[in-house]
């Protein structure tokens, strides 16, 4: 294992080396500038060049790359031009919010992946995968702004069973069942796209496993329809699940941004949004290439985890 590791880590970091290279160029194609953000529009030409100096912005491309990445490898992330105070204090809070709501979510795309597909492959009958695979199809096709809205419309305004927005006023430690209650629209919208297409890779891997001998051989003795999928498919069909899961994540993290938007959570989400709008270059980039980490970094667990369960992937290289 640690020699697949060892073959894995070089990939891993060459991709956030040249993604850190990108997002600092891309950043910098945004229109406008956060001097003229910061002095605003009837600013002179020389306050906007005194602003860009005291910024650093009017040193070199590289030079500039340079000091950032040195302040990165320091765990010095800066300041923020416009929303204020150490970039590192406000990821922590916007984190804090997102992996919670991101977490939720998780188990909602989790819960309804093997639910749907062990009920698609223990009973295997017409009508109920007809209603299996149009309750899929529906969850996947249906943007997520649209979820958003119906459900807040729904359960937050017409019904008011559930908070429309926001987080709870005391905090998610103070009350489970408040926190719940805050949580599981925004959780619902964010991971039910992801559960169904996680049920799609779940329920066809255990149908591809369901074709081979050895279950062939295990009705042959005698175990039960279930009995097969629970004790032996199911481990079999999971190796190239949790490559999905992988990328499932990093969907997750990414479609949080529109959530946390449609729901108001403070997050990362809206704090990436905020950053954007206001052309504050530090925050964007830390947090884009935040995002590119955490997703790199769930894939190489997904390929380890992956590894471990089946051997041949781990002794391919040696």
């Amino acid at each position: 294992m640690i020699g697949y590791l060892a073959r894995r880590l070089p990939t891993a970091i060459i991709v956030l080396a040249v993604a850190s290279l990108l997002i600092f160029s891309i950043v910098r194609l945004i229109p406008g500038g956060p001097e003229a953000a910061l002095a605003g529009p009837d600013a002179s030409p020389e306050a906007l060049a005194a602003i860009r100096h005291d910024l650093g912005l009017d040193r070199s491309f590289f030079a500039q790359y340079a000091t950032w990445i040195g302040g990165l490898l320091t765990l010095d992330f800066g300041q923020s031009y416009q929303v204020g105070g150490s970039i590192a204090d406000l990821i922590a809070y916007g984190l804090t919010n997102t992996l919670i709501l991101t977490g939720a979510a998780l188990v909602v795309a989790l819960v309804l992946a093997f639910g749907l597909s062990l009920a698609a492959t223990l009973w295997d009958n017409r009508f109920l995968n007809v209603a299996l695979t149009s309750v899929n199809a529906a969850a996947i096709a249906l943007p997520t702004f649209v979820v958003g809205t119906v459900l807040i419309l729904v359960f937050g305004v017409r019904l008011r069973w559930l908070p429309a927005g926001g987080t709870p006023p005391d905090g998610f430690t103070d009350s489970l069942q408040v926190s719940v209650q805050y949580l599981l629209l925004p959780a619902l919208t964010l991971g039910l796209p992801a559960g169904a297409m996680l049920a799609r890779f779940l329920t066809e891997a255990i149908r591809t496993e369901l074709r081979q001998p050895y279950v062939l051989t295990a009705r042959a003795l005698g175990v039960s329809h279930s009995g097969i999928i629970l004790k032996h498919v199911l481990r079999n069909a999971l190796p190239p699940t949790l490559t999905a899961l992988g990328l499932t994540v990093g969907a997750l993290l990414g479609g949080a941004v529109l959530v946390e938007s449609i729901f108001g959570w403070p997050g990362l989400g809206l704090l990436t949004e905020e950053g954007i709008f206001s052309r504050d270059y530090p925050l964007v980039q830390v947090l884009v290439l935040l995002s590119v980490a955490v997703f790199v970094i769930i894939q190489l667990l997904a390929d380890i985890a992956h590894a471990w369960l089946d051997p041949r992937i781990r002794l391919a290289g040696e």
